[in-house]
């Protein structure tokens, strides 16, 4: 990434943070709408406290090979932000002493860092038993040298995440780009060719829907039932769960929502939807995310918009579970989104 080009990510964040604080402070500064801390400490949950770290997710970097409409990352091919092996030798002398039992990789594309493969080979080393891995499906067709990621994953039993709009070509490529569909069909098919999300099978294979519009996700289970009788009945294809999740008014969304006017109309959805019992299990009371290079955040969210942990610990090289644990999580308007409906996280809802 040039100088240039870093300077005008800089500027474009500044300006996306800028802007979101202009449009929540015009209806959550006026009274419109409640504060989220104020509307969670009708029920004492303010301060919201991170519990013990359970999840260490780590985003190896921005690069994808995909420019998808709701990406709360604003990834894409032109991104350079890589985690450098320095880094994740940082996040694997941390594996060996903490808690975490799961390490979830995400991206941008995760399979793009040239030292992705390294790094899942040392965390096992480290002593992780449960790996997640975020795949867009599409990377597996990108190109000859991610066609043996389906093995590589089985090698080391990794839980794959991936993304699936919907399972029609037509709403999938709108909001994932075109072809999209034909190639997440056929890796999936890859992937149940050698175990991956049949049933009785320890290769997990999960899907994530994510709304197209400006409105909250339907019935998880509901959902579920549907894309599996579609993707079976099409493809023969199967998998094991899906998850929905609410989109986030950050990013690419954000721009959408205001492009759309569908800005407040959204937020007031989000906050008269807010469900209380959801709050119990946000994740970012045991998960903590760590950006591309090291810096500490309660979740990827708070990643983009950022907003690190309120620790005096702010970099994975500085690392200490005593200063973290029982940590202040930084909240802000956006929050309303995982805990609008049934609640919403990385595995789907929460309540």
């Amino acid at each position: 990434m040039t100088i240039q080009s870093l300077h005008k990510r800089k500027s474009d964040l500044a300006n996306s943070n800028k802007q979101l604080e202009i449009l929540s402070n015009s209806i959550f500064e006026n009274g419109s709408l409640p504060k989220f801390k104020d509307k969670i400490a009708e029920t004492n949950k303010f301060p919201l406290k991170a519990k013990k770290l359970e999840i260490l997710q780590i985003n190896v970097g921005y690069m994808c090979n995909q420019v998808c409409k709701h990406c709360h990352v604003d990834a894409g091919p032109d991104r350079k932000e890589i985690m450098t092996r320095e880094t994740m030798q940082q996040c694997l002398d941390v594996i060996k002493s903490t808690s975490a039992h799961t390490l979830d990789i995400t991206g941008g594309a995760p399979e793009m860092n040239p030292n992705f493969k390294w790094f899942v080979e040392e965390a096992a080393k480290a002593g992780i038993k449960d790996f997640i891995v975020r795949s867009n499906l599409t990377i597996i067709k990108a190109h000859k040298k991610y066609y043996d990621l389906p093995l590589f994953f089985k090698a080391f039993n990794i839980h794959v995440v991936s993304s699936m709009p919907h399972w029609t070509k037509g709403k999938t490529d709108k909001q994932r780009g075109d072809g999209v569909f034909d190639k997440s069909i056929k890796a999936l098919q890859e992937l149940n060719a050698i175990g991956y999300g049949m049933p009785n099978s320890n290769l997990k294979l999960d899907l994530v829907y994510n709304p197209s519009g400006a409105f909250l996700p339907g019935d998880q289970m509901a959902m579920e039932k549907d894309f599996k009788k579609a993707l079976n009945d099409d493809f023969n294809i199967q998998f094991h769960n899906l998850f929905a999740i609410t989109n986030l008014p950050i990013s690419r969304f954000l721009d959408y929502l205001i492009a759309s006017e569908n800005y407040e109309d959204y937020m007031y959805s989000l906050v008269e939807a807010y469900n209380p019992e959801a709050v119990n299990n946000v994740m970012c009371t045991n998960t903590l995310s760590v950006s591309w290079n090291g810096y500490l955040y309660d979740c990827d969210f708070n990643q983009m918009l950022g907003l690190p942990v309120t620790s005096k610990v702010k970099h994975i090289s500085e690392y200490n579970d005593a200063l973290l644990e029982n940590r202040h999580i930084a909240i802000s308007q956006h929050c309303y989104g995982c805990t609008a409906g049934a609640g919403s996280s990385c595995q789907g809802v929460v309540t």
